[in-house]
């Protein structure tokens, strides 16, 4: 289910195979994953609790985190924009953040460049999605 906050999309493929397309059709954006959290292995590690398959990607474009830190560097504390995979059934649901409720609240929500970066993020985004969809 989608709301505000996020958007998503459900793929018909395994799990690590739908990890692996989400990588690239990010990539195919202009966002490289900078991090990538093993959220079962983590909570099996720590907590010794079973947890489905599900992996947080903090995606980043460059050139729109740049321009978005340029214009006020408290954005960095928002970033990276975060997309999940969980295993669901036979498939993969990927859920994406969507960037415009995160960096254009509070004090930043007067900073025009930061409303144009994050609108740009958010249309990026959401063609990473697009493009996910039926495989």
């Amino acid at each position: 289910m989608s709301n505000p906050f996020d958007f998503q999309v459900r793929l018909a493929q395994p799990y690590e195979e739908a990890v692996e397309t989400v990588i690239a059709a990010l990539k195919e954006e202009g966002f490289g994953v900078l991090t990538r959290v093993d959220v079962r292995a983590t909570f099996q590690q720590k907590l010794e609790a079973d947890f489905r398959p599900y992996v947080i990607l903090g995606a980043c474009n460059p050139p729109l985190a740049y321009r978005a830190m340029q214009a006020d560097a408290r954005v960095g504390r928002l970033l990276p924009c975060n997309v999940t995979v969980e295993a669901d059934g036979d498939g993969a649901l990927v859920a994406f953040v969507n960037p415009e409720p995160l960096l254009i609240s509070g004090p930043l929500a007067e900073n025009a460049e930061i409303r144009a970066v994050a609108a740009e993020a958010r249309r990026r985004l959401e063609r990473v999605a697009q493009s996910l969809k039926g495989r």
